[in-house]
């Protein structure tokens, strides 16, 4: 019997790569190829690119510089090695990644990568190398296995790709193209089946996540609140979180969702970007602080224990002082769970890389220190509220040590407890005793867990 080729994956940058990353293992597993954690064995190596933060280039090419060695090495012994370039790197360098990379086999972009397979037999055929960035008209997902990974309790499930916003900073709409979403019976199958391999949490993933519009089981379009309504449904599946959404796409049935669904999880990843009006304009934010503020309100009225989470960019162009205060007043009166902060950096292509105003990297970092040192504080407030409550944790994996388990609070928080992983897939109540900047530690309640063991 013929050994399986072996095929290392590397994932770079967001949600989506990494559920982007476990579509491209089960595709290529249908065309005989076995998943390795070991780059120097591989017969195929595939990175799958991010694109969103500045020198993510560079990264590529110097990951591709050491799988360059390792090609090298493999030749020496008779070996072949294919390698792949894949995600928004590769839709938005295109057959440049070849021209300066040439160890690359095949270049494939984030909306064809179910095509990858028939794209390595041209390239291991002796052609040329293989660059595939075109937008198809045809659904991936369509042509993609079906889910077939190992069991965990958590997942993600692209529902949405692409954005029309088209902010002036960023270069999703030019590397996943424009929004598209999928069908809510293709979505409710892929989740099914899912939940029967044990996974207990899924987490709906999108570019503009709560923009979905897709065709409902009825033939009419289905807002997102109206698809994690149907989700919920299922059987076997206990919580449902989503990310990232936009704030102009924070309808008020996907606000009641947070009320009256209880399977989603009081938790909301909410990006402000900015703290003054006329910053968000030059972002074509298209929302301003005061509705924002506003949302935030009428969020906490309809789930008043939700936490939020953001993401905040400091030294837009032509950010000033007194607007980098604005933004640490809004962090300071909204208080965020958790954060996700950077210094803008100009992506090539992208409006606001040829502004006037770039604000100097000095002045960048030292902002970026203030905010950071204010929302670790904030998340730290946050965690240390948690200690002496009781929340139910689903148990996602051993922990370092022995006896230790690791899950998820419906914040999204790690808690660590001393417990068999017989709980591991589990939802099981923990008293939280302790908090971390980052975690939580607590004790596996001993009647919960002896009902469900």
């Amino acid at each position: 019997m013929a050994t399986a080729k072996k095929v290392y994956v590397k994932t770079f940058g967001c949600q989506m790569n990494v559920y982007d990353s476990e579509r491209i293992t089960e595709a290529l597993g249908a065309d005989g190829y076995a998943a390795t954690e070991d780059a120097d064995g591989a017969d195929l190596i595939v990175l799958n690119t991010c694109h969103i933060r500045e020198k993510a280039v560079e990264k590529v090419y110097s990951e591709l510089g050491r799988i360059r060695q390792i090609k090298d090495q493999r030749r020496a012994s008779d070996q072949h090695t294919l390698v792949a370039v894949a995600g928004c790197v590769a839709q938005a360098e295109g057959a440049e990644i070849v021209r300066r990379a040439p160890v690359v086999d095949v270049v494939v972009g984030p909306s064809v990568y179910h095509r990858l397979p028939e794209l390595l037999r041209k390239a291991g055929g002796g052609q040329r190398a293989v660059v595939e960035t075109e937008f198809p008209e045809e659904d991936k997902f369509a042509r993609l296995p079906d889910r077939s990974g190992s069991r965990a309790a958590a997942a993600f499930l692209t529902v949405q790709e692409g954005c029309d916003k088209f902010c002036t900073f960023c270069v999703v709409p030019y590397t996943r193209g424009t929004e598209a979403s999928r069908p809510v019976a293709h979505l409710v199958a892929e989740a099914e089946r899912l939940v029967a391999r044990g996974v207990r949490e899924l987490t709906l993933l999108g570019q503009n996540v709560n923009a979905y519009h897709g065709r409902g089981e009825d033939g009419t379009v289905w807002s997102l609140a109206r698809l994690i309504t149907r989700l919920s449904e299922i059987d076997g599946l206990e919580r449902l979180r989503y990310m990232t959404s936009h704030p102009r796409d924070m309808s008020a049935d996907l606000i009641a969702a947070h009320r009256d669904i209880p399977k989603l999880m009081p938790c909301l990843h909410l990006p402000f970007q900015a703290g003054s009006d006329r910053v968000l304009a030059g972002m074509n934010r298209k929302h301003t602080i005061g509705e924002y503020v506003d949302l935030v309100h009428r969020i906490r009225e309809a789930r008043p224990d939700i936490a939020l989470s953001t993401d905040v960019i400091v030294g837009f162009p032509g950010e000033t002082d007194s607007e980098f205060e604005a933004t640490l007043d809004i962090v300071r009166s909204v208080g965020f769970a958790q954060a996700y902060s950077f210094k803008y950096s100009p992506r090539p292509g992208t409006p606001a890389s040829i502004m006037s105003d770039q604000v100097s990297e000095a002045v960048k970092s030292e902002r970026l220190q203030r905010l950071q040192e204010l929302l670790d504080d904030q998340q730290s407030s946050f965690n240390s509220g948690c200690v002496g409550r009781v929340m139910p944790v689903l148990f996602e994996r051993a922990g370092r040590r022995a006896g230790q388990i690791v899950g998820r609070s419906p914040y999204l928080q790690p808690v660590h407890a001393e417990a068999d992983d017989g709980l591991v897939g589990r939802v099981i109540e923990v008293a939280i005793s302790a908090a971390g900047p980052y975690s939580l530690t607590g004790i596996v309640q001993t009647a919960r867990a002896g009902q469900v063991a």
